[in-house]
């Protein structure tokens, strides 16, 4: 494989994907489904146009599974490999976030802007920028390797027909190595191969301590309101250093590269005076170690105030479980904890919404070696292994069905990104890297 002769090819074709990159941006395929789902249909049209433009077989599916539930449209794109070649499936999703706050972007969203290296649109990082990726390394290339693209539509939305997705075109599907373009790299210029995700539980708890309002100036006294009751129990859930204190839940502090503070509180916009929580390195808390956050809570809203004792109150929570641990033992966990410290003798139900489990991965396996050398290639330095404090449970799925494959998670956002926000943006020199590195891991794995 000619090195020098790939990096050429994607370089002379770099204008072109970027201008492709625009169009796939210009269809606004949110797939929240408020929104028009027709939108979904467009830009899976187009993703299988131009994946039979480059020789694959190319099909626009909507799964419909046994429970009746009909999935969003995904493009399954296959080519068969040469003999004695391993074949590859290349994951992205088409689907995005929905705009928000129009006033807010800088840019029309669904027309790209490209300002100081960065291309700026809906989608234009996450994942849309994964999708063109894999066209344009596939068509740099071209090794002879056996090719399963798939790009899913519904993502965004939690990808709720993704495993009977897997399950009914599990033989086309089936890959020796599988790419999922759909994470970051640790800083621009710093290439990143993602091992580990954590996992993610949402779960909600509703206390209780009256069967109804009693007015606040005639009761108040005896019995607490059950704000005050659900936030003590809430206070207990972390120690004085505000890390999570909740016992059975798995902490690990095993990280290859370091965050700056500086560095975290410029990313994150945290106020001046506000001290950091929780202790270790700062890539621990945020990639390997669990987490409890508040993320709802169903009370009087202060415009309705009124002078009563409020009987009952919900809280939903969201839980980041250390990768290694069971999504759902980590979160009945949590739930016994709450049940077994909720104060006064208050009344309390919980139950878990849903569950997604992390990712571990990382050793040392000839292709885990080869995606290192590729990124490390493509970006003139060395690349590093991190991990993402969310989740992606389809890796999970993937894992599962597919055991024997091996699954490199990599992707183009980065820190300033601002994946789902508002004035989402590309990197275009990582852009250009990352499809460099695919192109190159993809020729290596076709020797």
């Amino acid at each position: 494989m000619d090195t020098e002769a790939i990096k050429k090819r994607v370089d002379s074709q770099l204008a072109k994907y970027k201008e492709k990159l625009g169009d796939l941006v210009a269809i606004p395929s949110v797939s929240v489904s408020s929104f028009d789902q027709t939108t979904l249909e467009r830009s899976a049209a187009w993703i299988a146009g131009e994946a039979r433009r480059l020789g694959l077989d190319a099909e626009v599916i909507k799964l419909k599974t046994d429970s009746g539930a009909v999935g969003r449209p995904a493009v399954l794109a296959t080519r068969a490999a040469a003999a004695g070649k391993p074949t590859i499936l290349l994951y992205a999703h088409h689907d995005v976030q929905p705009e928000g706050d129009l006033a807010l972007w800088e840019t029309d969203p669904y027309k790209v802007t490209e300002k100081n290296g960065r291309l700026y649109g809906r989608g234009a990082a996450d994942d849309k920028a994964g999708v063109i990726l894999h066209l344009a390394a596939i068509e740099a290339a071209d090794p002879g390797v056996g090719i399963v693209l798939f790009v899913e539509g519904e993502e965004e939305v939690g990808s709720p027909t993704f495993a009977d997705f897997l399950h009914t075109y599990r033989d086309r599907l089936a890959a020796d190595v599988i790419v999922v373009a759909d994470s970051n790299n640790w800083k621009v210029g710093v290439p990143s191969l993602t091992t580990s995700l954590r996992g993610v539980v949402q779960a909600e708890m509703t206390v209780s301590v009256l069967d109804h309002a009693v007015h606040s100036g005639a009761y108040s006294g005896p019995v607490l309101d059950a704000v005050t009751v659900a936030s003590r129990l809430i206070a207990s859930v972390h120690n004085e250093a505000g890390e999570v204190a909740v016992p059975g839940l798995l902490h690990k502090d095993e990280t290859d590269v370091d965050y700056p503070e500086a560095d975290l509180r410029a990313d994150m916009g945290i106020l001046d005076g506000v001290r950091l929580t929780g202790t270790g390195s700062l890539t621990s808390r945020l990639w390997t170690k669990p987490t409890v956050c508040v993320i709802g809570m169903d009370v009087t809203p202060c415009r309705l105030a009124s002078n009563t004792l409020i009987p009952s109150v919900k809280v939903t929570f969201s839980l980041r479980v250390a990768p290694g641990q069971d999504s759902r033992s980590a979160g009945e966990t949590l739930l016994r904890y709450l049940e077994d410290n909720v104060p006064f003798g208050a009344k309390i139900e919980t139950k878990i919404n849903e569950c997604g489990p992390g990712f571990t991965a990382g050793e040392d396996t000839e292709t885990t070696k080869l995606a290192r050398w590729a990124l490390s290639e493509a970006w003139g330095r060395e690349s590093v292994d991190i991990g993402i404090g969310g989740s992606i449970p389809l890796i999970a799925d993937l894992k599962e069905t597919f055991p024997q494959a091996e699954i490199l998670v990599t992707g183009v956002e980065d820190p300033d990104t601002r994946a789902h926000s508002q004035n989402e943006s590309l990197h275009l020199g990582d852009w250009r890297n990352a499809i460099v590195a695919e192109a190159l891991l993809l020729g290596r794995l076709g020797e």
